[in-house]
């Protein structure tokens, strides 16, 4: 893609000068001729560089003002400023406040054209480091190979090359930020920022400007809204339903427009940013209920996505288990540990309602108080320690609480809680059940059926 250069200065001739120079070689080129000019340039559409001459005759902020402004307003540009009376400390000041580099006039082509290169190919180096830590980290959490999981992956695929907004359905903890960070980095944005805003932890008089920024009487930004800070990326309204009606209507407007005013402001700012918005709530009884707008919920819900929980996806408790050691033990020099092949049964056929996060949580916990050496697997016993609800099921699987019954009702006792156990475990399908446990399918019915084991959501497949 042809690089995009933005030039700053005062004298007509020199934008002329530098302008050719840059044409012959392929750059697309634009020019400002004072700092409002050049950052209403800079907010109509992101150059992939500034050229911005120190002083600016006549402008109301001279190039190291500018040059603030500009660190403030657009993640990761490159800027480099150029001068006919420079000095050393002019120099060193532009470098403090985050200049690429500083020329001065006259210049031979050659530097320019070298400076720029490097330049562009540092920020280059800057994005693509930045891509690929945020695949990475959906990669790395998008862990699993169920069939709820492969449903998921197919569906990101198909979604993330397109620019539509997509709501993320899931319950807490069940990685719809994870699913929001895939889609980003699948996308012809993932070069660009990707940008977060969690609505459950702002307040309500903040939130506008967290959303939209601040704006001095100056015009001059004092604080950028996290639209303004995806500007060519991705922005991730997450728990979207706890914004105020007063924010939401004026979400409405950004999305219709690509506009908005920073608070203070009376000039628009433009931006281009995908939006996908997340919730654990069901949107449409809130809509009935008066707290949330019917028509933003159709504008965010124009591709829906099901973040599965935990419970739907059993089988990829050992896949997350193991990844979440490898990580936690890297990454805090825990030794590593492994689980049980009964702990990790109890771990399947636990309830869940904190999803991964309280899984991973889990984990971390039991590598840091697990009894025993780090040879020795983590038993049932030790998930007592949990105190999550995965302990409790451990304990209700073991004997201490049937010594005191006779032998036919300790054994119903076991029988029904061990097979509950085992068919939540395995999500509900008989077969893998029967098969596991050495059942007959139809035998396995029966059994159920005599111990009174109901409300299980069972369903047939293969073994």
């Amino acid at each position: 893609m042809t690089a995009e250069v933005l030039i700053v200065d005062d004298e007509a001739d020199i934008r002329e000068l530098i302008g050719g120079i840059l044409e012959d070689e392929g750059y697309v080129v634009r020019s400002a001729d004072s700092a409002d000019a050049a950052l209403d340039a800079i907010r109509a559409r992101k150059p992939d560089l500034v050229l911005l001459d120190v002083w600016l005759q006549g402008s109301r902020l001279v190039g190291l003002e500018i040059l603030g402004v500009l660190q403030g307003m657009v993640d990761m540009i490159p800027v480099i400023l150029i001068s006919g009376h420079g000095t050393i400390e002019t120099a060193v000041t532009a470098l403090k406040r985050g200049a690429y580099d500083f020329l001065e006039k006259p210049f031979k082509s050659e530097r320019l054209l070298m400076l720029i290169q490097r330049a562009l190919e540092l920020s280059r180096l800057r994005r693509e480091n930045q891509r690929l830590r945020q695949r990475m980290v959906a990669d790395d959490e998008m862990i699993g190979t169920s069939a709820a999981m492969t449903y998921l992956r197919a569906q990101i695929e198909k979604v993330a090359p397109m620019n539509s907004r997509v709501m993320i359905h899931g319950p807490a903890g069940s990685g719809k930020e994870v699913i929001a960070r895939m889609l980003h980095a699948q996308s012809a944005r993932a070069d660009n920022p990707f940008v977060v805003i969690a609505a459950a932890g702002i307040a309500p008089e903040r939130m506008e400007s967290e959303l939209f920024g601040e704006e001095a009487p100056d015009g001059r930004p004092t604080k950028l809204g996290v639209f303004e800070r995806a500007h060519n990326g991705t922005l991730l309204l997450d728990e979207v339903a706890e914004m105020p009606l007063d924010t939401q209507t004026k979400i409405l407007r950004v999305l219709v427009d690509q506009r908005f005013r920073r608070l203070g402001g009376t000039s628009a700012v433009e931006v281009d940013v995908r939006v996908i918005s997340s919730t654990g709530r069901d949107l449409r009884d809130l809509i009935q209920a008066g707290g949330f707008r019917e028509d933003l919920f159709h504008r965010l819900n124009v591709v829906p996505l099901r973040a599965p929980p935990l419970a739907e996806r059993r089988d990829d408790l050992p896949l997350l288990v193991e990844h979440f050691v490898t990580r936690i033990s890297e990454s805090s020099g825990v030794p590593r540990r492994v689980f049980s092949d009964e702990a990790m049964a109890a771990l399947q056929a636990a309830p869940w309602p904190g999803n991964v996060r309280q899984l991973r949580n889990l984990v971390e916990r039991m590598l840091i108080l697990a009894p025993g050496n780090p040879a020795e697997p983590i038993t049932t016993e030790a998930l007592s320690l949990d105190g999550a609800g995965v302990g409790e099921l451990a304990e209700r699987t073991g004997l201490h609480h049937l010594v005191a019954l006779p032998l036919r009702e300790a054994r119903e006792l076991f029988e029904r809680e061990y097979l509950s156990a085992q068919v939540t475990r395995f999500g509900g399908n008989i077969s893998r059940t029967a098969s596991f446990i050495g059942m007959e399918r139809s035998a396995l019915h029966r059994k159920l059926k005599s111990l009174g084991v109901e409300g299980l959501r069972t369903f047939e497949g293969t073994a």
